[in-house]
């Protein structure tokens, strides 16, 4: 899954180098510039979003690439790291979010030509403590030993998505429950691990809006709704116990996603779910909606599917080659770009 770092086996590689040249070669990834690469939009990408009519894809060793033609040529953006990115959010044309490995936030101002680090896995156990210590109540030093663990464990947890309703307010969501909100443009952030009905800290995989409300999916069945009034994200119920990589929908209906094919459908908040019949086995692995009926669904072994009914029915797109997909975006009623393993492409639907 996302979340594993294959820690033991570079733990091995470590010990097997001399001492030396570890303290002469180590480039931690957070202080390292991503490098420029002519095969970037080639490499691995995890994240599609749209600036305006500009298209951005994050992925491996903190490439960030965008088109400005419709995905038919693509520059490359100046990042200051080189961590793996797995998603970004642009809310305005002109600011936007990636999210990624080691705890990273980026931030750009210029519709993704350039990206700044905001927060990073080194500063965020420490925010969390400072935070929770602040705080008053029964349950104060429970939460402040869950962020001197986090503390401890330094960069090691990843962020695995982003979402921004505005270029103010927004949320970062990653592995064990880590979750994050910010109201000033990520100029500062608040915990909100203490927020979710998630006592098994389970990975939180998605975070977006659909049918007039916040969701956050993840693992074990997990779907959460925001209650704005109380400033929680309360648990909901759902008919399947495996792990929703994600969410999406309408301004009518939310539609969660995730293995073996499953995906569930909700036009009442979440009060009851009906299973959407994909047609496919393997993971759904991204999603995306485009005007009030439009909703595309891709796989991890490359299959797209397209609903034209706000998805309640999905039908499979014709596609010259399946590539498995991490993420897809649509450009309006004509086309999807898909990410990936390979890259990114855009697929034509007519």
């Amino acid at each position: 899954m996302k979340v594993h770092r294959f820690g033991g086996v570079l733990a091995a590689l470590a010990l097997a180098m001399p001492v030396a040249a570890l303290a002469a070669g180590f480039q931690d990834v957070l202080d390292t510039p991503a490098a420029t690469s002519p095969l970037a939009a080639k490499g691995l990408l995890n994240g599609l979003a749209l600036a305006g009519a500009r298209i951005v894809g994050v992925g491996q060793r903190g490439h960030i690439v965008y088109s400005d033609d419709q995905g038919k040529s693509w520059r490359q953006a100046r990042v200051a790291v080189s961590s793996d990115l797995v998603a970004v959010s642009f809310p305005t044309p002109q600011q936007g979010w990636a999210v990624g490995h080691d705890g990273v936030v980026l931030h750009s101002a210029d519709a993704g030509a350039t990206w700044v680090k905001q927060l990073d896995g080194r500063a965020v156990g420490s925010l969390m403590v400072e935070y929770y210590k602040a705080q008053a109540g029964a349950d104060a030093a429970k939460w402040v030993a869950e962020a001197e663990r986090f503390a401890a464990q330094g960069a090691e947890n990843p962020f695995l998505d982003v979402w921004f309703a505005d270029d103010k307010t927004g949320f970062i969501v990653g592995a064990f429950n880590l979750i994050l909100r910010t109201a000033d443009g990520g100029k500062s952030w608040q915990p909100w691990l203490d927020r979710t009905e998630n006592p098994q800290a389970l990975h939180l995989y998605g975070v977006r809006a659909a049918a007039g409300d916040v969701f956050v999916t993840g693992e074990q069945g997990l779907v959460m709704r925001l209650d704005a009034a109380a400033g929680r994200f309360r648990a909901i119920e759902t008919p399947y116990k495996g792990s929703y990589f994600g969410v999406t929908g309408t301004k009518s209906a939310v539609i969660v996603f995730g293995l073996r094919g499953n995906a569930w459908r909700s036009t009442d908040g979440g009060a009851s779910w009906h299973k959407v019949e994909t047609g496919v086995q393997e993971g759904l692995t991204a999603g995306a909606a485009v005007g009030e009926r439009e909703v595309f669904l891709a796989s991890q072994a490359g299959r797209l599917l397209m609903s034209h009914d706000g998805g309640e029915h999905f039908s499979p797109v014709k596609q010259e080659r399946a590539l498995p997909a991490a993420a897809v975006q649509a450009l309006g009623l004509d086309a999807v770009v898909l990410a990936g393993a390979r890259g990114v492409r855009v697929q034509p639907l007519q």
